[in-house]
């Protein structure tokens, strides 16, 4: 066991000392491809920059004005007669828009109901098999510079609709 350990812990700087050695003595030009390669993705980052700090600013915005707990309280109901704990609405509410707010909410609800709960293997499956779909298209859209987005966005929140079913569904059939 100790010799497995130690082979493991030396895989990395493995890998890092062959690609070292690889970009001094390749007989490609290997590193300057990898320098082109990280300025064209920091020229990426940097026109992305706008878009990211709209996103950021718009989610806090929304979570601070009271409008998800408004929503959440509004689609109680309904969620429940669809068959969607009631318990997962607020994180229905924010997944589309943010990554960490929806694992905020996500974690808040492990504490609330427990990490053995329908509720938390809804969500827990909502998180694995979904995405924000507004930060995903408004990203991608917006680094390949596309101005008429067409169906991207209603496909995209009918995909993640057709995930928050499914996932409960599955969790119904499988841990109930």
């Amino acid at each position: 066991m100790r010799f497995l350990e130690m082979m493991a812990s030396a895989v990395v700087p493995l890998i890092f000392l062959c690609a070292g050695c690889i970009f001094l003595f390749g007989q490609n030009r290997y590193f300057s491809a990898f320098l082109q390669g990280a300025e064209e993705g920091l020229k990426t980052a940097i026109g992305l920059l706008p878009t990211l700090v709209l996103l950021l600013a718009a989610v806090s915005m929304l979570k601070s004005s009271g409008a998800t707990d408004y929503l959440s309280t509004l689609l109680l109901r309904p969620a429940q007669k669809l068959g969607i704990p009631s318990e997962i609405v607020p994180l229905l509410l924010t997944r589309p828009f943010s990554g960490s707010a929806s694992s905020a909410m996500f974690s808040s609800l492990l504490s609330d109901v427990g990490a053995d709960s329908f509720a938390a293997m809804c969500a827990a499956v909502i998180m694995g098999s979904s995405d924000t779909v507004v930060y995903v298209i408004s990203v991608y859209f917006s680094s390949v510079k596309v101005k008429k987005t067409g169906y991207a966005f209603p496909v995209a929140f009918a995909v993640m609709l057709f995930c928050v079913f499914f996932s409960c569904f599955l969790c119904r059939v499988w841990f109930r």
